[in-house]
């Protein structure tokens, strides 16, 4: 449950962007009489998504390696969630940017690209970028590959669904509370990468455990706010990226990094 929802959102929320984004150019080729062009619109879609699976599965093998040495384990997965975090950190500014206008934005790159290379690379690009994302994120965030599926199964129904005109939603209000949920797992993931450099710096020797720098801003893992088993705690780690006994530099770090970027997505909305 706790790794299984942040999965499913993460894997719904990128998964209904990148379909979205075909349902937008196939709509917009049927409205200015292009169909023709449909097919490189699917062509695109699919090789973006071969590239996604491609990526993801150069990540798990790199993963996998690393992984067999035990000693510097947790400091791979420290780096790689910071590494990841930068990737992440630029799509989610990309989405406060141009997150708005979505549909504008792929309308108008259509319209100055009306030619079968031109709708080919955009979908291309456009979905293998969202793919990416996905792929970064279940390396880095320790996601189940099943819950990512699902999510983007369930991505793939709605946008279907949306395409045919059988459900009408307020596609707005949808794409500002999963960026939510996208800037808090980002935060929280920045946190993980923190505790994770600090653990394997502590089992290497390079810093002593007794160092100021792994004093603890709080612990309440003893109580119902354990992050883990807590009936608060567990619900608020798999939502919000709750740590019950993180280290204060983890604690700073993680949560300025979140209000910082709500605090410039709210400066994007007031222009």
């Amino acid at each position: 449950m706790e790794n299984f929802l942040p999965g499913l959102i993460m894997g719904f929320r990128e998964g209904l962007e990148a379909f979205l984004i075909v349902v937008i150019i196939l709509q917009y080729l049927k409205k200015s009489s292009n169909t023709s062009f449909r097919k490189n619109a699917f062509s695109g879609a699919l090789l973006g998504i071969f590239a996604s699976l491609g990526i993801g599965g150069i990540l798990f093998l790199i993963s996998k390696s690393v992984n067999k040495m035990d000693e510097v384990s947790k400091l791979w997965e420290s780096s790689a969630s910071i590494i990841a975090l930068i990737l992440i950190t630029s799509f989610i500014y990309w989405m406060i940017k141009h997150g708005r206008n979505m549909v504008t934005e792929v309308q108008n790159q259509v319209k100055s690209n009306l030619s079968a290379i031109g709708i080919f690379s955009i979908t291309f690009l456009m979905v293998a970028r969202e793919g990416a994302e996905i792929a970064i994120f279940v390396f880095a965030g320790k996601y189940t590959l099943l819950s990512i599926l699902t999510g983007i199964s369930a991505a793939l129904l709605f946008s279907i669904l949306i395409y045919f005109s059988l459900i009408k939603v307020n596609l707005k209000i949808l794409f500002n509370i999963t960026l939510v949920y996208l800037i808090l797992q980002a935060g929280f993931l920045l946190g993980y990468g923190i505790h994770e450099g600090l653990s394997a710096l502590s089992s290497l020797n390079i810093i002593e455990s007794t160092n100021p720098i792994f004093t603890k801003a709080f612990d309440v893992s003893e109580t119902i706010f354990y992050h883990k088993e807590g009936i608060i705690g567990l619900p608020l780690y798999v939502l919000f990226g709750w740590y019950s006994k993180p280290e204060i530099i983890q604690f700073v770090v993680q949560y300025v990094y979140t209000f910082f970027m709500f605090f410039v997505w709210h400066k994007e909305l007031k222009k």
